[in-house]
């Protein structure tokens, strides 16, 4: 352990947890280098945040020229442009043919929290649904919303009212269903949950991720997407997409709801929106957007002028980098390699994923299925001591999540992924014996 890990003890309270024991020197890509000068390819991309790299020259270049001009007159005592921009642009790039609107907050919780008060001003309605599985974030709310109690929400209720949980279509754990009939029983389902457990027009929103994030990178299919979306019309429903996790190219188009053909009517959007830099966002319908009165949202540092022009140097990135299509290749490469190693390695039991946001479930037993957190684990805090940085995830945390930077190269993904290969036999050969 570094002198500086024992200072972190001694100092920071001991509930932020730490992946790795790595202090970090400088980042550049996909490449992390710590203190003593060792480099890390991430495959953790600060949990979703470096779409775009880090410290892209673009993006430096911009928080740097911004920072000369002005840092915080904050929005709502003197406008700028940049906010009007950006927000101009995701009205434009976010999914659906109607008129938009867009606010800016600091963070995916807070994005959460506001596109929760939004539906609710303008529906009247106080009841939120929300999906098993799913992580919205550790605020009071967002925490109530979430579907985990260890770590997210041991010790910490009561819990708001009125949110209601749904199961989230599990392919892999389904007992041999079909996809289809999973999604078929849910979908039936929802009407009996609205006759048991909540009227639906006490419903002010379903919040629901494209891709369950902490949930392990649960993928659900069009159909159940859009059966959640004619529920939502059918009855008056606000239906909120997170993207939060999802956004900006990382699966293989600029947003996740695009590949199921759904336009939610509002979306949270956070993380690699500022490759870093803390901002976040709810962009939506005009006329449920402006539900709320003038001065029922915003926040003191909201949509800083630092955030927004790191986003508009993201956005331009990604289009003019095409990490649209480079995160297809990435997640294609992947899925392949990974493939490759469930049929050599009988403690993978799934593989799954939407472009570059992939994973592994591991199993001590592919019959039964049964969750090998600890082999996850020993797979995640070993990999960064061979130069490699993985992620776990998943409602049993038996998940390990790959999020790479979408500037990885094809030899740093096959570096990364040897490693993987490594770890994956000894944690095999545990099991075995």
């Amino acid at each position: 352990m570094s002198n500086w890990m024992e200072r972190r003890k001694e100092a920071v309270a001991r509930a932020p947890y730490n992946v790795t024991e790595i202090f970090i020197k400088e980042a550049k890509g996909a490449i992390i280098r710590d203190i003593n000068d060792r480099e890390y390819i991430d495959f953790a991309g600060g949990i979703g945040v470096q779409n775009v790299g880090h410290c892209h020259p673009k993006v430096v270049a911009a928080i740097q020229q911004q920072a000369a001009a002005f840092i915080h007159p904050c929005f709502h005592v003197t406008p700028y442009e940049s906010y009007v921009l950006l927000a101009e642009k995701l009205n434009q790039l976010t999914p659906g043919d109607f008129p938009k609107k867009t606010i800016f907050l600091n963070s995916g919780a807070e994005a959460v929290e506001n596109a929760v008060k939004i539906a609710r001003k303008y529906t009247g309605r106080p009841a939120i649904v929300s999906f098993t599985g799913g992580y919205h974030g550790r605020t009071l709310l967002t925490m109530s919303l979430t579907s985990k109690v260890m770590p997210y929400k041991k010790g910490f209720g009561p819990f708001a009212p009125e949110v209601y949980k749904f199961p989230y279509p599990y392919y892999y754990r389904a007992n041999g269903q079909t996809a289809d009939e999973v999604d078929e029983q849910l979908i039936a389902a929802l009407q009996q949950f609205f006759t048991a457990e909540v009227a639906p027009d006490h419903v002010a929103a379903i919040i629901i991720e494209p891709v369950q994030g902490e949930g392990g990178f649960v993928v659900p299919s069009a159909k159940f997407m859009q059966a959640i979306r004619r529920i939502c019309d059918e009855h008056g429903i606000v239906m909120i997409a997170d993207e939060i996790q999802t956004g900006f190219a990382r699966t293989g188009r600029m947003f996740a709801m695009e590949h199921f053909g759904v336009a939610p009517d509002l979306m949270t959007l956070s993380k690699s929106m500022g490759a870093g830099v803390p901002i976040s966002a709810v962009v939506g319908r005009s006329e449920i957007m402006d539900a709320p009165e003038v001065g029922q949202l915003g926040g003191t540092f909201s949509g800083s002028p630092l955030a927004c022009a790191a986003a508009l140097a993201v956005l331009d990135v990604i289009e003019e980098e095409q990490l649209i299509e480079r995160a297809r290749h990435l997640g294609e490469k992947m899925m392949t390699l990974l493939t490759e190693m469930k049929q050599q390695f009988d403690i993978i039991g799934d593989v799954r994923g939407l472009g570059a946001m992939c994973a592994i479930e591991l199993v001590t037993d592919r019959n039964q299925k049964t969750p090998a957190k600890e082999q996850t684990a020993h797979i995640v805090s070993n990999a960064w001591k061979r130069g490699v940085i993985f992620l776990s995830a998943g409602l049993y945390s038996n998940v390990v999540r790959f999020l790479p930077p979408l500037v990885m190269t094809d030899e740093q993904l096959e570096r990364g992924f040897s490693v993987l290969r490594d770890l994956l036999a000894e944690v095999q050969q545990k099991v075995v014996k």
